[in-house]
């Protein structure tokens, strides 16, 4: 007998081949039957007119906190992810010295610091019970609600060999070959593989570069060997050049730690962006060059334009702009003056402005912001508003605009940038982009940057635009993409498609409706903290692992996840 009976769906298997219609049936966490059956199950729902897809594969989250006070990991498994992959950018919980307890809270703060995750959640919402990375993968084992994987952060690794002088130090040969070990041990109870970032806007909780920013190529290359030890293991690494170009030693870099490992190694994320049209080919070419080492290079690159809200008061992209973080780390009141001053605006606005901003540079339009919340009297009225229509009105340069606003409301106003990139050429290019071999979609950072942005529900919002909007993939595209892609690059055992005896993470969705709503400020992280939220449109049902964690957008309450572990769930993955 089937536990579950889905009947009559319209099957978008994730393969890319065409949909067609089957009864899907479930029996003990797996997918029993595709195509017309008679088997009597113990429950049975009418699909007709609704579509069937596996469950998608997000590849970069950072719910490694989260999953402990919220196993669901909303909202992305509301969105249709069964499995997200997490311990990336180099940032990971664990390992952590049993010798240093303070450790902890370093880690809880860096965590704050570069990944915008809330000290009080982080501190009140995890147990912090573990030392070794095999602890804490059994500290989430059996309490979750989406299957999830985790790298081991280097940031994490040297912290624990080197302790402070993980910042600014090199390791001796002796503390080399104790990382590499603990390295190895984390392997061994499941870790898939290394995580680490070499980027310039990577700072802890005291300012300072992150470890992993200190370590010399002949350590990454140690550490990337020590990858290709172990079955079913990737690397995910970060660069300055990520945000905007790689220089040749960025991806001389890449190409020699994929090589040394004999595992692709992923990276995130690449800005499509029309008016920017040298940056696409020129990151594309560390893929071209891995190939001819020998070695894989894959690029997430994001389907959407995800909403993020940027603000003069406390820490954000802003802050990254060369130069800005000088004055937006002063205290309220000193930082309020010095944005008043006309010479110190005018400095901003062309270090802004400016080629070593980067990709920064697309924040620097500030008549294209929209003001969101605001706090007082005197800005009664402008939530929602254009700051150049304000301006205009004023009498004032944009940016003086928005100053005076900010400094109105004690620099607590929310500020939502107009995104620069929306324009036909830049959807045409990424159209483009997306069916090259060395792209993937994802890249969310779901998990992350809580109160800032709203990347999980990049998946419905995907679907949607490709059902009834600019129709830049078909369903069953853009299904694959969202799904098997992801799978084969990690190496996930039967996960991904819809096919007998893989697992039964599904998801079951209204092509007439599915999207995603827009993102809202909730307050519902322990400690009362705040984070962007997105409902789902149009989502029937997901199951993961055959068990239906939700229905109609509303969780049920079941924890069928599973700690997804290198070897026992993935398959090596060749870069030949």
């Amino acid at each position: 007998m089937l536990d579950h009976l889905i009947k009559g769906a319209t099957v978008v298997d994730g393969t890319g081949e065409p949909a067609y219609t089957a009864d899907v049936g479930i029996r003990d966490g797996r997918i029993a039957v595709v195509g017309m059956t008679t088997e009597e199950a113990r429950t049975t729902e009418d699909a007709h007119g609704l579509v069937l897809a596996p469950g998608f594969v997000d590849p970069h989250t950072h719910y490694d906190a989260q999953l402990f006070w919220d196993p669901y990991a909303t909202p992305s498994l509301n969105h249709g992810v069964t499995t997200v992959a997490g311990g990336n950018c180099g940032f990971t919980l664990a390992p952590l010295n049993p010798a240093r307890p303070e450790d902890a809270d370093y880690t809880r703060r860096m965590m704050s610091k570069v990944e915008g995750m809330s000290l009080v959640a982080l501190e009140e919402g995890a147990p912090w019970s573990w030392h070794s990375f095999g602890e804490y993968l059994d500290a989430l084992e059996g309490r979750i609600a989406v299957n999830a994987g985790f790298m081991v952060g280097h940031c994490a690794l040297r912290r624990y060999v080197m302790g402070a002088d993980a910042v600014g130090g090199q390791p001796t040969p002796g503390q080399l070959a104790d990382m590499l070990a603990l390295f190895h041990e984390a392997m061994d109870a499941g870790a898939w593989g290394l995580s680490t970032t070499q980027s310039s806007t990577h700072s802890d909780g005291d300012g300072k570069p992150v470890a992993s920013r200190h370590a010399k190529p002949a350590e990454l290359l140690a550490l990337a060997k020590a990858v290709g030890e172990h079955e079913g293991t990737q690397i995910e690494a970060i660069v300055a050049g990520c945000l905007d170009q790689f220089s040749d030693d960025e991806i001389d870099l890449f190409v020699e730690m994929s090589a040394a490992a004999g595992r692709p190694l992923n990276w995130n994320v690449l800005t499509i962006d029309a008016a920017v049209p040298e940056r696409v080919p020129r990151q594309l070419e560390a893929g071209e060059r891995a190939r001819k080492a020998g070695a894989r290079i894959v690029a997430l690159t994001m389907p959407i334009l995800t909403p993020m809200n940027m603000s003069l008061g406390t820490f954000c992209a802003l802050n990254l702009i060369p130069g800005w973080g000088e004055v937006l780390g002063l205290p309220v009141p000193e930082r309020i003056a010095r944005l008043r001053d006309p010479d110190v605006r005018a400095e901003m606005l062309r270090r802004a402005g400016s080629k070593e901003a980067g990709v920064f540079r697309r924040l620097a339009n500030f008549g294209r912001y929209v003001i969101g919340d605001t706090y007082s009297a005197a800005n009664e009225g402008l939530t929602g508003r254009v700051v150049n229509d304000i301006a205009a009105e004023r009498g004032q340069e944009p940016f003086a605009c928005l100053v005076e606003i900010c400094a109105a409301d004690e620099l607590r106003t929310v500020l939502w940038p107009m995104p620069t990139d929306n324009d036909p050429g830049s959807w045409a290019l990424r159209a483009e982009t997306w069916q090259h071999q060395d792209v993937m979609l994802g890249g969310s950072d779901a998990g992350a940057h809580l109160d800032r942005m709203c990347g999980a529900p990049y998946t419905t919002r995907f679907i949607g635009d490709c059902l009834r909007g600019r129709k830049l993939a078909t369903l069953e595209q853009a299904v694959k993409m969202l799904t098997d892609d992801p799978a084969r690059l990690f190496g996930l055992r039967e996960r991904g498609r819809i096919v007998e005896g893989f697992h039964a993470d599904l998801v079951l969705f209204d092509p007439e409706r599915i999207d995603a709503g827009k993102a809202t400020l909730v307050h519902d992280l322990p400690g009362d903290s705040p984070r962007l939220d997105s409902r789902a449109i149009g989502i029937t049902a997901v199951w993961v692992n055959g068990v239906e964690a939700i229905r109609g957008d509303v969780v049920t309450g079941a924890v069928p996840g599973k700690v997804l572990r290198s070897g026992r769930d993935t398959r090596t993955v060749s870069t030949k």
